[in-house]
């Protein structure tokens, strides 16, 4: 049982000065955490009719904390916030929650600039779950990182969740704000992404696969982006070294859509890594990026962890090989300094190249390479 979620002292440390945001998936735990942090609070959904009737007639309830969700589906709700905070900030703490980028989302209307704080709310991770077993590492491999299907410790279960959880994703929460006049064909396009982990994202090729327009395509992408369905990385690139510069790759924050063990090991750790990027950025006010490695002579490295345009940490995933990769030896002879791993599932092997580069099981260092960042 997850007894507190690790961004709840956060929260609850910003609420003192601003607004927070609380972004992220759908069903990551975002109304669970919010709830959990009061005694008392007025808790209003947009997607609640009688709320809704509340929020519009501003009829609020006395109480110091309001929870406002999924509120951004009203298309003024950043004026409403607004004027309700500069109104009432001094006796009122505003928690705003929803399932897409709420730091992005705009529908025009003043800004909130220098309101509020934003916060982004990951599925479950290793390091969260304070474990340092292979078999819980295995579990949240099996079942994902989302608090239902991980809790309810069924792989069954858990792949009707996934499959329930990608449709309400599209016809739930992305067609209450967004015009999709083609549904099957933007599912068609969903159910295709997990295919495509661990490669650049063609969007050309896709045009070919699915007879859509490249604009259609990019801006479905985008919106599956926007609504945290995925996530994207792009290359990092150096003086040192011909990087390529725009294709990025994608990654889906509910890893068990992807069949390929290898690639489904190298999705969750992305997560895990994405989560980490954020969490320092969102905290700490650091400019630090999950990136890739990709050079010119078709050279890949699966994650470059950047700060600023400098490397921190390289890591590359595979399922079982403990042989080094080439191309993780030379961009290590590019960035000696920098720490870098290949990690393994499950292959039992812990040991550090002549090149300086460990190779190990990931649920054995995941603690220690988030120390790493940490301390950069």
């Amino acid at each position: 049982m997850i007894q507190e979620r690790y961004l709840a002292p956060q929260i609850l440390k910003d609420l003192k000065s601003k607004m927070v945001f609380l972004g992220g998936p759908r069903q990551v735990g975002k109304t669970t955490l919010s709830q959990s942090l009061f005694k008392k609070y007025a808790y209003l959904n947009w997607d609640d009719s009688k709320d809704r009737e509340h929020i519009l007639k501003g009829e609020l309830p006395n109480e110091k904390i309001w929870i406002f969700d999924e509120i951004h589906k009203f298309k003024n709700w950043r004026n409403y916030l607004k004027g309700l905070y500069d109104k009432n900030k001094s006796s009122h703490q505003f928690l705003v929650t929803g399932s897409a980028r709420l730091d992005l989302y705009r529908y025009g209307g003043d800004s909130l600039q220098g309101r509020y704080h934003f916060l982004r709310l990951h599925p479950l991770s290793f390091d969260e779950l304070k474990s340092s077993s292979f078999n819980d590492f295995n579990s949240l491999f099996k079942l994902g990182g989302f608090p239902e299907p991980f809790l309810g410790g069924s792989e069954v279960e858990a792949k009707r969740w996934s499959r329930e959880y990608r449709n309400r994703i599209l016809r739930d929460d992305i067609s209450s704000v967004e015009r999709i006049s083609d549904l099957g064909s933007a599912e068609m396009l969903l159910i295709r992404l997990p295919q495509l982990v661990g490669s650049p994202l063609s969007i050309n090729s896709l045009t070919e696969d699915l007879q859509i327009s490249f604009k259609t395509l990019q801006r479905w992408v985008n919106i599956y982006e926007r609504f945290y369905a995925i996530f994207r990385l792009s290359p990092f690139g150096s003086s040192k070294i011909k990087a390529i510069k725009k294709d990025q790759k994608h990654y889906h924050f509910d890893w068990t859509l992807i069949k390929d063990n290898g690639f489904k090991f190298e999705n969750m750790m992305a997560c895990h890594f994405q989560k980490w990027a954020h969490f320092i950025e969102d905290t700490q006010g650091r400019e630090i990026e999950l990136r890739y490695f990709r050079d010119k002579e078709q050279r890949e490295v699966d994650f470059a962890f950047v700060d600023e345009g400098k490397p921190l940490l390289f890591v590359e995933c595979k399922w079982d090989s403990h042989q080094i990769t080439s191309h993780l030896k030379y961009l290590k002879s590019k960035f000696p300094t920098v720490p870098s791993f290949q990690l393994t599932f499950n292959s039992k092997k812990d040991f550090v190249s002549e090149e300086g580069i460990r190779v190990v099981d990931a649920y054995k260092v995941l603690g220690e390479l988030l120390q790493i960042l940490k301390n950069e």
